[in-house]
């Protein structure tokens, strides 16, 4: 197997990781062990704040200590493949919120250590160094990254089906662990490369190679994303009340997203990432203001809706971690602990989502599989769509006055 496959099941490793967290954990927190909405958006705020000190540590790490990158990789499979099952596996009683907060610990350090060593490796895994040959290891990447997504998704429905109870959870945890440790073993070789080192990073070096401003940039855009996969599943099954087309309309979303990459890819090499990342955004907006509009039923619209947003979701995946491995790159920047940044610029966009939109909506009187209010319900538009909108203009507002990137 060559090294950007390989890097392509990597990255399947963690989106597998990654989609549990942000999609499936709301839903399997409130109706399997009887968390509020209110206090599982307190309890992710927390981690984030955990976050806030680690991920800049662990890019640290392993800028510090190169030569160990190989561990740090399997120590990240290894985290996962222990913590998933655990996750799945807990059971509603006593301390039971205690339990989740540490077990989700050990799997965002796991998750966080796995991010940041392969975009912060981007360099090293490439071809070379140059912005065309980042740009294809990041295809490879975000593919991977979607097909993980795709599998994730619908794993849950899959189990369900073949018989396994509890909605598929805790298979699902079983599955995960399974994925995390297989993957962890085959990829081992890559990170065998010698690695391309960089400058001791400074806020002044990322600055004047433009890399606080994609920071800002990050975490503008990834407030939308957070904002409608937090409540993707609620917004499915209790407004359009769909609940049997939630795991297809889920696929179809990244499907959409994982076949517009090499789209994507192809045209920024033709014409710039800024260019690109500016025909992709108004897709993304124009995708929220239909969602606005929507009426229960309506499975036909939201599934064009999850066509165009998931497109757009696919620029976002490849264009702007390319073009902050680029701007690094360029300046010959340590690209681990400024990822270690990027990393907790990201999650700190889902943590807020979550932190804002789940208390919210439960003082709005929303509760999942319920018999909502129309004031619920209209709480519940409000935040997967309307919000995300103005988010959305604002980042696109943003990304007008970021320098244009040369196509190469």
């Amino acid at each position: 197997m060559m090294v950007y496959p390989r890097v392509s099941l990597y990255a399947l490793m963690l989106a597998c990781a990654g989609i549990p967290l942000y999609i499936h954990l709301p839903q399997f927190a409130a109706t399997e062990l009887g968390i509020g909405l209110g206090t599982l958006g307190v309890i992710l705020l927390t981690i984030r704040l955990f976050d806030l000190v680690q991920d800049p540590l662990i890019g640290w790490a392993i800028d510090r200590w190169p030569h160990w990158q190989g561990g740090f990789a399997f120590a990240a499979a290894a985290g996962l493949a222990v913590g998933f099952p655990l996750l799945f596996g807990l059971q509603s009683g006593a301390f039971v919120a205690a339990k989740l907060i540490a077990v989700l610990m050990l799997l965002f350090s796991a998750y966080s250590l796995g991010m940041i060593l392969l975009y912060g490796r981007s360099a090293t895994l490439a071809k070379s160094p140059q912005a065309s040959d980042l740009m294809t290891l990041a295809s490879y990447r975000e593919s991977g990254m979607l097909a993980g997504v795709v599998l994730a998704s619908i794993a849950p429905s899959i189990l369900v089906g073949l018989g396994s109870t509890d909605q598929g959870y805790h298979t699902f945890g079983l599955l995960l662990g399974v994925v995390a440790l297989i993957a962890g073993v085959v990829t081992r070789p890559i990170w065998t490369r010698p690695v391309v080192a960089g400058q001791k990073i400074s806020l002044a070096a990322l600055s004047q190679a433009g890399g606080v401003k994609l920071l800002i940039l990050a975490v503008l855009n990834s407030l939308p994303v957070a904002l409608t996969s937090t409540l993707f599943l609620f917004f499915v099954q209790d407004y359009l009340d769909l609940p049997t087309l939630a795991g297809p309309l889920l696929v179809l979303f990244f499907v959409s997203a994982g076949l517009s990459v090499p789209f994507w890819s192809l045209l920024a090499r033709k014409i710039g990432a800024k260019p690109t990342l500016l025909i992709a955004m108004p897709l993304a907006i124009a995708s929220f203001v239909g969602a606005a509009f929507l009426s229960a039923g309506d499975a036909f619209g939201f599934a064009l809706i999850c066509m165009a947003s998931g497109a757009a979701l696919g620029a976002d995946m490849v264009l702007l971690p390319a073009l902050f491995s680029i701007a690094l790159t360029k300046a010959g920047l340590n690209a681990a602990t400024a990822f270690g940044i990027w990393s907790f610029a990201g999650k700190l966009a889902l943590a807020l989502a979550a932190a804002i939109a789940l208390p919210a909506l439960e003082l709005r009187g929303f509760a999942p599989a319920s018999n909502n209010s129309p004031d619920a319900l209209a709480a519940l538009v409000a935040a997967y769509a309307i919000l995300p909108c103005l988010l959305k203009t604002a980042a696109f507002g943003y990304a007008m006055t970021l320098p244009s990137e040369s196509p190469s």
